[in-house]
């Protein structure tokens, strides 16, 4: 990918214990957003710590903007708009004074950019870090990572705390940096979001990437798991023999039963039941990836050599 924003090859962060992150050779182009998907503890804020060169790691390469990680993280700092798993405490800090601290670490930012981000996502400036909820202390640090205009931004679990129209506020605001020339590259543990802004998906367990692929490729590894009630029979059978429905149970007038893909072929079996309740949910990543990829890896990871780099 010869205009890559982001290039790792073989980066590797070996905590013993088969913990950390294994082999990672990736490529995220110019003004592209990509999705970093994979379970809590699969490897994501790992990878994302040694791009911003926080941590060293125990074998391989990291390159941002054609920078060294490593040898050159204070420019890639400088240069990139990062939004951390977990703020650091502010403490007595107000919101208004963070902002200013950084601001001028930065050299200064647009003011009208600060004041307007703010007001988008409802963030009082005026009150202290300690005072902040965790939303509001995740709006908080959006706002740091999105205040300077970034040309890239790396975001770990930018939507952790938020609610529902605020998250839907920060998918607004990736596809204006987007649209601007930025690239985007955060993780996630849920597959549903990376639907809303992502061109591609990293699926990242146990420290090792598991595949990397087009959104729509994806689409058919998504899954639902459903519990319908009805006031009298259960129309198993018809809902057994339709496309993309399996796992059916039943019992006591509810059927379960998990359905892959679109609800057209189950909704056309349920045909003339009377139904009483109707509930979905999208299982965990776990589940997914225990479903799809459990002969794609090893039990546990090879460890990593012992030369750093």
């Amino acid at each position: 990918m010869a205009d890559a924003e982001i290039v790792t090859r073989g980066l590797t962060k070996d905590y013993g214990g088969g913990r950390g992150l294994f082999g990672l050779d990736l490529e995220v182009a110019d003004r592209e957003v990509f999705g970093f998907l994979g379970p809590n503890g699969a490897g994501k804020t790992t990878t994302i710590r040694l791009l911003m060169g926080m941590i060293r790691p125990t074998a391989g390469s990291a390159f941002v903007h054609g920078l060294n990680c490593q040898k050159d993280a204070v420019k890639v700092k400088k240069r990139v708009g990062y939004l951390p798993g977990e703020l650091p405490q502010f403490g007595g800090l107000k919101g208004a004074e963070v902002v200013a601290l950084l601001a001028g670490l930065r050299g200064g930012v647009d003011r009208q950019r600060v004041a307007s981000l703010a007001e988008r996502f409802d963030l009082d400036l005026g009150r202290r870090f300690r005072e902040y909820s965790r939303g509001n202390k995740q709006k908080l640090g959006i706002l740091l990572a999105f205040m300077h205009r970034p040309d890239l931004l790396i975001l770990d679990e930018p939507t952790g705390g938020l609610d529902p129209l605020n998250q839907q506020e920060f998918y607004r605001l990736v596809k204006e940096a987007q649209n601007d020339g930025a690239t985007v590259f955060l993780s996630s543990h849920i597959l549903s979001e990376v639907d809303h802004v992502c061109d591609r998906v990293g699926i990242i367990r146990r420290g090792r990437l598991v595949r990397v692929a087009q959104l729509e490729e994806l689409h058919h590894i998504r899954v639902h798991k459903m519990e319908v009630e009805f006031a009298a029979g259960v129309p198993a059978e018809a809902v057994r023999a339709a496309t993309g429905v399996e796992n059916v149970e039943v019992g006591d007038r509810r059927l379960t039963c998990t359905v892959r893909g679109s609800f057209d072929d189950l909704m056309h079996a349920l045909g003339t039941a009377t139904v009483l309740n109707l509930t979905s949910h999208e299982p965990s990543l776990e589940e997914v990836f225990l479903t799809y990829y459990k002969d794609e890896l090893p039990e546990a990871p090879v460890p990593a050599s012992t030369v750093r780099a």
